[in-house]
């Protein structure tokens, strides 16, 4: 750079005469004399003392140059006479403001007449002061260097604020820095050495300066040479290389501004060290001081080497000098060099994070390496023996002078070196600091619990920043190591001439790393390995630089040579299997190595493997530093790996080339991918074993997801087995366990058949033995079926004992299982399956178990999602439960989230009988998972194919489609629910039953259609009342009824058997008299005529034999003639089917003498109301499952707008065809307008629709707008979630329907939340109670009944249940385009008619899935979650930085979907279940539209037709007076009559001791809902008994019933006229069926003693006293004025009844 330049070392090293004195030729005692007393004479001029300050009298040129000879003279002087060099201090700092605007008045009048030449003259005469003087004591050495300060405080001063400074001056200033830094600098550190006083001050002054005179005055080349020599003269002081990164990086700041603008991300560094660089520098001068300053220190490579340091006139002069060192580089001062190289390669580091935009904050040097760097330091005099003062008074006095920093007062060298970043508030560290750390230095890793940051999208290329600083950090990456090429081909050519971006290449064509020196002489404690922590940051900044390659980007093959060269290298394993600093900053900083397409960087597979064997199975790693988090290490391994897995399955059988090829041809060994597989699948179950952090545990679980699934999807698709593998010794250990392999190798879970899960941990043993994992015979171990077996065990092994107490890790570990549960394996291993059931089971039980302190929401979700996957284990192994112990399993399971409690507990305990138990679930939402799981089991588990395909869990038929199937006309639905009676069994499931037959059946039979709606859909159930079996109902016969059942068609034939009626043996018995005993037939005839009578009988027997014979030969022969069959009467087809199937279904029983007893769960709805048939359409659109929607793009590159990005999927071209496979990949593709699912919009789902006319046609060329939701979308589904891919477009039909839906808010949207739509604002809303069968209570903690307005906790709720989680999918052509996308404009693409209000830009609860293609055929992976949000939302399989292949990234995006918004839902515990909210609307449901019955009532609700309200009471009213007059005109049964007053007597006589309490008799009215005093009761029997006690005996009991009676039917005659004008009363007044119920009429019936229609005073009076509220007359007064409206005394009907709506 400076070659032609010449350069000013040799007279600085010499010394200049301008700094000699003419005093020094005479002898000492005479120029000490006059130089004490011409100095003491000038010093009191300058009003340093209580005296002013007062002019000079030296006037003339000669006056003031004699007088500055003998100044210099004394600044020589000793440092014994402190005085007087303080006073020529003084005096020359004060003489130096003529360089300001306004001099000082003790300047003499020449130097303000001529200010630079004098200034350049003291300039130089002050260089006196900073000559080290030998034999100095300590106390002397501090007072010189007090002076000193002062000095360099006032040139600092006269550099910023001067104006009048020229170029000459500028170049004498710079001049004299340079020489007094080299003169303090040059020698060896020693102990009282002012050098080591001054060194941090000297260095920052001479800087600070520098940079002031390159905005002023740039300084010339050869100045900048001289700096350059100067600087690496003094790279033995530590001081140097901080000073060095601190102007470094303030020149990199300003030079990112210009450069890259200010999006670039900003270099944060302290205000003091910005305020180095003027605000005045032009951008040419920043870029040429910045190049420069970079290129000042050398190659910082030599650091290393101390041969080459100590090669100056001062350590060759010392080593001259001293006896005890013989070569310059034995000096101790020397032994800090590894230090030295740490910063300077920190530095550099730094300077590269800088340019790449991931610059980390500020963060102290950590002490722990700030003690190891000391000890490495060996010889190094201490502290505490040496005269240099501590930090703190050394830092207190090198404060910078620039006015920003005067105002801060932060001691500048307090941040210098610290960091790349720098705040403005610092605590100044105890121990010495040790550089900058770049944005993964090891020394600054910590804990790791601050996020690495992203690059910049704007960032250098890597070529500029290898340009720049490639040729030091390959060097330094080299250190200690020899080539492989060297050793095979020799040493470097001789004369080769290396310069930045030239390199070498050998005849094989590949670059080579340089020639390592010779360390042959180097000093035993600065060997090469005290080097290693800067040879780590150089390869964590080469990493670094290569993983920050851009899409697109090329980098130079000849920088890809020496980078694989140097990983190569530095990736070798030692054989203890340590960890050091070199690998270990690898590890941290290649996590992007293998997704950003690098040329030829698979050649690393082979060893990065070997390091991740090395770092990741093992639980302690055993780490050379003790600075690197092991956390973080092992997370930067498994980003590594994740990008590895897919790789041997894509490339299967395709070799690896080696980097360096071996000699031997004949030992050559080819690696193939598919060889590594074992290895990496070894590695990846060994660390899942091993890993205890949360977040690497989640990673871990999402790699073994992709390796099943990728295994399991290949061999589906080419119907090959995984081949074994044979090569290499690693496929066959590390199965699971790491430790005792002799054991293990013995060992199965087969031998140990009693253990149950729960008491195996992480760490038991059995019977002395790890406790391990064998691979069943037969079974190919590299297999997708070995791999599914091997990852089920381990998870659920570990999840059971390890993971149970941690929510995020558990919830990751059931997301595996149930992708496992749902992976297609040929040959899936049934205990295998089996054994997952029992251990999930296990590990809901030991959760639910948990004392009640542990209890918490996260607990309860763990449990939720164990349901969950327990229920999809089931789903998809159906055969699991046709053995009665997974049956007896799962349901004691389901019985404890139900309930709380197992029936059958602990051995030893009683069972407990499911009645006897109390319900005290864990929680509602366990309660509801386990209800689920089980109406699962019930419906869904072992089920033939649903007839509407996975789209919908319902049947499709309603009441519209059956009326219009049943009447042939299309209705209506508020007029086809009136063919319906509807029915509510249990407060859960609404019953429509139809009593039609469905068609024209030519042969009509009694039917009953019944429409099943429940939490879980709505099923639909057809009935018929048949004679025969259908199996036999085909036969053809003359008559149509014949009344009788027909014989089948085929006719068994009979085997002829000989009847025996006695054994065989008994013809062996011989004969006794008995045997004659009885008479033969012809003995018996006492006649003739008898016998001719016997006779006669048997022929007409034989006649009519043959007649029968004769006839069914004829009958076979011809065919039967209808008159011949036996009509019976016609069959009864006017059937009460309803309450025939109610009572077939024990709902309504009947009980003999009793009558009908309704069941007391059976509530009937009066579907004539209004809104009815409103609410049970809204009903039917509330899916019993969840529903998401995942919205996808297409980004081509550099797109930042919405409509562009929209606009790529119109058209095929502007897609990558692999975009439109991955669409189908997702799902199936379904037609929104005969979908009868989730659609990804509410307009469209739930229900089939006809398509619009203005509808535009198909466009088969499309990008996947197909999409869209206008015509399809891609839809996928299984029995608890649906899921809909939207490829959104501008022109979607959606957007419009959403902006009409978001300005009126009052358009009721089908599917929407219930509290989205403000449903039942005037009804107590449902709390989260544990009872909900039994509907809502009276009163409701979410609701005021009175205001009608929400309280807080229910508009919590609202807000909860109307959470909507957005996914996005970005398929992104260029990987920058991740970094800033633009997710607020692509959200107003994205609705789907379930937001509450329009959709918001700057919405945060976005979860994002970034697919970039490789150009190897794969697909990288980056999420992107919402701002702050919690670890819980992040889901697996996908994990942030896999690798994965195209067959199976499909399956892998709708999982985490589905898995992410799982996650979301179990974040919120106030958002109910889908099945939940719709068992809530069935209960609001009855609420609202429930008809009350007595018995009689119901029974005539089954006969009478579905009419209006009014009516049924008209037709009732009708039918019991036709019955009174039936009863009347009939003659009464007396006997009849007195038995059933004898049952209601026993019904009321409850203890059977022949008497009526009133008590009794209360029971019996209050069970009837007649609300009777006390004391009226006892009246009654009071009255009623004989004795006049309030006791009634049975005959009592009759006498007063007849009294009664008797007295019932005189009033009943004497009050018709009242009663009938009552009737035309309320015939005449049109009253709503709402306001005017039976209840009403019954109220005033009791009120109205007289039955004349009104209410007078004495009657309310006596009412109010029968109901126990008694009045007074007050009381009563006012509440007749209240009611009397027309103030006639009495209150009538319609006051009544307008008194109490």
């Amino acid at each position: 750079m400076y070659s032609e330049w010449a350069s000013l070392s040799p007279q600085i090293q010499n010394g200049s005469n301008e700094n000699l004195s003419v005093l020094g030729k005479l002898p000492s005692a005479v120029g000490k004399e006059v130089a004490i007393s011409v100095v003491k004479n000038l010093v009191t001029n300058l009003g340093l003392t209580t005296q002013p300050a007062e002019p000079s009298s030296l006037s003339s040129d000669k006056e003031v140059q004699w007088c500055m000879e003998v100044i210099c003279y004394g600044l020589s002087l000793p440092l014994s006479e402190h005085d007087t060099i303080r006073d020529c201090v003084h005096v020359y700092c004060e003489w130096l403001s003529a360089m300001e605007s306004v001099p000082k008045i003790s300047v003499p009048k020449p130097i303000c007449d001529d200010p630079n030449l004098y200034a350049r003259k003291i300039i130089q005469h002050l260089h006196n002061l900073f000559v080290p003087r030998k034999g100095e004591g300590t106390d002397t050495v501090n007072r010189q260097a007090v002076l000193c300060h002062r000095v360099l405080r006032t040139l600092q001063n006269m550099a910023h604020k001067s104006s009048r400074i020229n170029q000459e001056t500028w170049e004498a200033l710079l001049f004299f820095l340079l020489a007094i830094n080299d003169a303090l600098l040059g020698p060896p550190t020693l102990k009282e050495d002012i050098g080591d006083q001054l060194c941090e001050r000297v260095l920052s002054a001479l800087f600070e300066v520098w940079l002031l005179a390159c905005s002023k005055c740039f300084p010339p080349p050869p100045l900048w040479k001289t700096l350059r020599e100067s600087c690496m003269r003094w790279r033995h002081r530590i001081a140097l290389v901080e000073q060095w990164n601190r102007v470094c990086l303030a020149l990199t700041a300003r030079l990112l501004e210009f450069l890259y603008g200010p999006n670039f991300p900003e270099l944060k560094i302290s205000e003091e060290d910005a305020h180095l660089c003027p605000q005045n520098m032009s951008r040419d001068c920043i870029a040429q001081t910045w190049f420069r300053m970079v290129h000042t220190i050398g190659n910082p490579v030599e650091l290393c080497q101390p041969q080459i340091v100590s090669q100056t006139p001062p350590f060759l002069q010392f080593a001259i000098s001293s006896s005890n060192v013989v070569d310059p580089c034995q000096h101790p001062c020397l032994n800090v060099l590894p230090s030295i190289y740490l910063k300077a390669i920190k530095g550099v580091a730094s300077q590269v994070d800088a340019f790449l935009g991931i610059a980390q904050p500020m963060e102290l040097t950590d002490p722990e390496a700030e003690k190891k760097d000391q000890s490495r330091a060996g010889s190094t005099p201490s502290n505490s023996s040496s005269p240099t003062p501590p930090l703190q008074r050394r830092l207190a006095k090198s404060f910078s002078v620039a006015p920003s920093a005067m105002t801060k007062g932060i001691p500048k060298a307090a941040l210098i070196g610290l960091t790349s970043s720098r705040s403005s508030t610092v605590h100044i560290p105890t121990t010495p600091n040790s550089g900058p750390p770049s944005a993964s230095s090891i020394t600054s890793i910590g804990s790791g619990s601050e996020p690495r940051p992203a690059l910049a999208p704007a960032r250098s290329r890597c070529n500029s920043i290898l340009h720049t600083y490639g040729e030091w950090l390959f060097e330094s990456a080299h250190i200690g190591y020899k080539s492989p090429y060297h050793v095979k081909t020799g040493a470097q050519p001789e004369g080769s001439v290396q310069r930045p971006s030239s390199l070498l290449l050998d005849k094989s064509g590949l670059s080579l790393p340089p020639k390592n020196p010779d360390l042959s002489d180097v000093p035993t404690n600065l060997t090469i390995d005290k080097f290693e922590s800067g040879k780590a940051e150089a390869f964590g900044a080469l990493c670094r630089i290569f993983c920050s390659k851009k899409t697109g980007e090329e980098i130079l093959p000849v920088y890809l040579a020496r980078f694989y060269l140097a990983l190569k290298v530095g990736l070798q394993t030692p054989k203890d299997k340590t960890c050091g600093e070199v690998l270990s900053s690898i590890l941290l900083n290649s996590a992007d190595l293998f997704r950003c397409d690098l040329d030829g960087v698979n050649v690393l597979i082979p060893s990065v493997i070997s390091a991740l064997e090395v770092v990741m199975p093992e639980k302690d790693i055993k780490l050379r530093s003790g600075s690197v988090s092991k956390i973080e290490l092992r997370r930067a391994s498994i980003q590594l790996l994740l990008s590895l897995l897919s790789l041997p399955l894509h490339y299967q059988n395709l070799p690896i080339k080696e980097l360096c090829p071996s000699t031997d041809k004949g030992n050559a060994t080819h690696v193939t991918f598919a060889l590594l597989k074992p290895r990496l699948m070894n590695i990846l179950i060994n660390a899942l074993q091993a890993e205890t952090d949360s977040v690497n545990c989640q990673m871990l679980l999402g790699g073994l997801m992709l390796s099943v699934q990728d295994s399991a999807t290949m061999e589906e698709s080419e119907k090959v087995l995984q081949p074994e593998n044979t090569a290499g010794h690693e496929s066959s250990s590390n199965l699971l366990s790491s430790g005792a392999a002799a054991a293990c190798d013995n060992c199965s879970l087969a031998d140990f058949p009693n253990i149950s899960f729960t008491d195996v941990l992480a760490d038991s043993a059995v019977g002395g033995v790890k406790f391990c994992f064998d691979y069943p015979k037969g079974l190919i171990r590299n297999s997708a079926h070995a791999l599914f077996v091997r990852a089920t065990y381990l998870v659920c092994h570990r999840l059971i004992s390890s993971w149970r107490q941690d929510l995020n890790v558990s919830l990751a570990a059931l997301e595996l299982l149930s992708g496992l549960a749902r992976t297609k394996i040929k040959e899936t291993d049934a205990l295998e399956c089996k054994r997952a059931v029992k251990w999930l089971c296990d590990y809901i039980s030991y959760q639910c178990s948990r004392p009640p302190p542990s209890h918490s929401k996260d607990l309860h979700s763990s449990i939720v999602a164990a349901f969950h996957c327990l229920s999809t284990w089931l789903v998809h192994h159906p055969d699991l439960l046709k053995e009665k112990e997974n049956v007896m399993t799962v349901m004691e399971v389901v019985e404890l989230g139900i309930s709380g409690s197992k029936s059958q507990g602990k051995p030893g305990e009683p069972l407990k009988i499911k009645e006897d138990k109390e319900l005290k679930p864990v929680s509602m939402r366990v309660r509801d998972a386990a209800d689920s799981l089980l109406t699962i089991i019930m419906e869904q588990v072992g089920n033939v194919q649903n007839p509407c395909s996975p789209a919908t869990t319902s049947s499709m038929l309603e009441e519209v489609s059956l009326i219009k199937y049943c009447k042939g006309e299309d209705v209506k639905k508020d007029k086809a629910v009136e063919w319906f009676r509807y029915f509510v069994i249990d407060n859960h499931i609404l019953l429509a039953l139809l009593e039609e037959p469905l068609g024209n059946d030519p042969d009509p039979v009694p039917t009953i259609t019944a429409i099943v709606r429940n939490s879980f859909g709505r099923y639909l159930w057809h009935f018929e009342l048949r004679d025969l079996p259908r199996s036999k109902m085909g036969l053809k016969t003359e008559e149509k009824d014949p009344g009788r059942p027909l014989p089948g068609r085929d006719k068994q034939k009979r085997a002829k058997k000989n009847i025996k009626f006695y054994p065989d043996s008994a013809e062996r018995i011989p004969k006794c008299k008995m045997d004659g005993s009885i008479p033969s037939l012809d003995s018996c005839y006492s006649s003739d005529e008898d016998m001719v009578g016997h006779k006669m009988l048997g022929k007409l027997v034989d006649e009519a034999h043959t007649r029968e014979q004769v006839t069914a030969k004829k009958e076979k022969s011809q065919p039967r003639h209808p008159n011949y069959e036996c009509k019976p009467p016609p069959r009864k087809t006017e059937i009460q089917t309803s309450r025939l199937f109610l009572s077939s279904l024990g709902l309504i029983n009947f009980d003999g003498e009793q009558g009908i007893s309704e069941h007391p769960q059976l509530t009937v709805i009066d579907n004539k109301m209004s809104g009815f048939a409103a609410d049970l359409e809204l009903l039917d659109f509330m899916s019993p499952r969840t529903w998401d929607t995942v919205h996808l793009f297409y980004v081509r590159s550099k797109q930042t707008s919405a409509e562009q990005i929209c606009n790529n999927v119109l058209k095929k071209d502007g897609v990558d065809p692999r975009f439109l496979l991955f669409l189908g990949s997702l799902g199936w593709p379904v037609d929104v307008y005969k979908h009868p699912g989730w659609t990804g919009h509410v307009a469209t789902s739930w229900k089939l629709l006809e398509r619009p006319r203005d509808l535009p046609p198909e466009d088969k060329n499309h990008g996947g707008s197909l999409f869209n939701g206008d015509h399809q979308v891609i839809y996928w589904a299984d029995v608890s979630s649906e899921l809909a891919f939207v490829v959104p477009t501008l022109k979607s039909r959606h957007l419009t329907e959403t902006s009409a839906v978001h300005a009126n808010p009052d358009i009721t949207v089908p599917g929407r939340p219930l509290s989205a739509q403000g449903m039942s604002t005037d009804k107590p809303s449902r709390t989260l109670s544990l009872d909900l069968e039994k509907g809502p209570p009276n009163t409701a903690s979410g609701v005021s009944l009175i205001s009608g307005k929400d309280s807080p906790s229910a508009v919590r709720r609202r807000k909860a249940a109307m959470m909507d989680t957005k996914v996005v999918v970005l398929w992104v052509e260029n990987f920058e385009d991740t970094f800033k996308p633009p997710i607020a404009d692509l959200l107003s693409v994205t609705s789907t008619g379930l937001e509450s209000g329009p959709l918001l830009r700057d919405r945060q609860d976005v979860f994002v899935i970034f697919l970039h293609p490789l150009e190897s055929d794969l697909v990288r992976v980056k999420l992107q979650g919402p701002i702050g949000s919690k670890p819980l939302s992040f889901a697996i399989p996908l994990v942030d930085g896999m690798v994965a292949s195209r067959r199976v990234i499909g399956n892998l995006v709708r999982q985490t979907a589905l898995n992410i918004c799982r996650r979301r839902r179990l974040e919120n515990d106030a958002q109910h279940a889908p099945h939940v909210r719709r068992r809530l609307k069935i209960q609001d449901f009855t609420q609202r539209y429930k008809c009350e019955m007595n018995v009689p009532e119901l029974c005539l609700h089954f006969t009478l037709a579905l009419t209006s309200q009014t009516e049924r009471k008209m037709q009732r009213a009708a039918s019991v007076t036709s019955k009174k007059e039936c009863e009347t005109s009939r003659p009464i049964n007396i006997e009849n009559e007195l038995q059933k007053l004898r049952t209601a007597f026993g019904l009321l006589d409850r203890d059977r001791d022949g008497r009526v309490t009133a008590g009794e008799l209360q029971h019996m009215l209050t069970n009837l809902g007649i609300n009777v005093s006390s004391d009226y009761l006892a009246e009654l029997l009071t009255q009623a008994s004989e004795s006049g006690a309030s006791l009634v005996n049975e005959s009592e009991f009759l006498q007063w019933v007849t009294h009664i009676e008797a007295v019932t039917a005189a009033a009943t005659e004497s009050t018709s006229d009242a009663t009938n004008s009552l009737a035309s009363r309320l015939n005449s007044v049109s009253l709503d069926e709402e306001d005017v119920s039976e209840d009403l009429l019954a109220a005033f019936r009791v009120f109205d003693k007289d039955s004349n229609g009104f209410i007078t005073r004495d009657e309310l009076r006596t009412a109010m006293e029968i109901i126990g509220e008694p009045v007074t007359e007050k009381e009563l007064s006012e509440m007749l004025s209240i009611a009397d409206i027309d103030r006639d005394g009495r209150i009538n009907y319609e006051e009544f009844a307008k008194l109490l709506s």
